[in-house]
């Protein structure tokens, strides 16, 4: 994914919480999030969950390399 235009600013995490419902599909992990902006509720089936680990296994890896492309 390329941005293109004007970047805004990232929010900044300060506190992270996980839960867990159930609604009419079955169970969905909550992630909230405070950041600097606001509270940030994110609602994750199996699927999504396993994705968003994906992606962070993706950015700890860069963070770990020597070469991180920043």
């Amino acid at each position: 994914m390329k941005r293109t235009g004007k970047k805004a600013l990232p929010f900044v995490p300060t506190e992270i919480h996980v839960s867990t419902v159930m609604d009419e599909r079955g169970p969905l992990g909550i992630l909230s999030i405070q950041t600097t902006e606001g509270l940030l509720d994110i609602a994750l089936d199996r699927q999504t969950a396993d994705t968003i680990v994906d992606a962070i296994n993706t950015i700890r890896s860069k963070l770990d390399s020597d070469d991180s492309g920043i």
